[in-house]
């Protein structure tokens, strides 16, 4: 009898682990491209700094999860920006970060897919995706943006479009490029 409930408490922790798992998933409307991995402090100052950003600027985070770059334009910079991510918990997570951080009148988080939505008001989009991503996302951020737009990419470049500018911060590559006149 001991073996049998033990049997019956197991399938029913599993079952219960999945139904989670599922409704997890069903609040997002797909699985995320890439893993959450938060870019360090350091590297997200040295790409802002890169991409030159100003208070003028409207800063894009493609893939923002804890909306830290977003975040750092508003405070450091004086920028806009709008952060989009496709699972919800990083979403919940950027704004309360930008509550603490008193930038909520400057900064915005959109839950959505960054091949669905419409980020043509930006004058800087950041990136910390895979290559294969970003090599997706090309044709769209050269449709969408404006010439003159600034592109700076955490780790990966885009394949055969050669970087303007390479540097290394804290071991980590960063890449930037200017979207060319069309």
């Amino acid at each position: 009898m001991r073996i049998l409930s033990n049997s019956i408490f197991t399938l029913l922790i599993i079952l219960c682990a999945t139904a989670y798992t599922q409704a997890q998933q069903s609040t997002m409307k797909r699985m995320p491209d890439v893993p959450y991995v938060p870019t360090r402090q350091s590297v997200v100052d040295a790409m802002l700094k890169l991409a030159e950003v100003s208070e003028d600027d409207i800063i894009y985070d493609l893939g923002c999860g804890d909306g830290r770059i977003v975040i750092t334009a508003a405070k450091k910079y004086g920028a806009t920006g709008t952060g989009i991510d496709i699972n919800p918990e990083r979403i919940e997570e950027a704004n309360k970060n930008a509550r603490e951080a008193g930038v909520t009148h400057q900064v915005r988080f959109i839950e959505g897919d960054l091949f669905e939505e419409d980020f043509s008001p930006a004058t800087v989009v950041t990136l910390y995706l895979l290559p294969t991503v970003n090599q997706k996302l090309r044709p769209k951020l050269l449709e969408q943006l404006k010439p003159g737009t600034r592109i700076v990419s955490h780790a990966f470049d885009m394949g055969d479009w050669e970087p303007e500018q390479t540097i290394e911060v804290d071991g980590a590559k960063i890449y930037f490029w200017t979207v060319p006149e069309k």
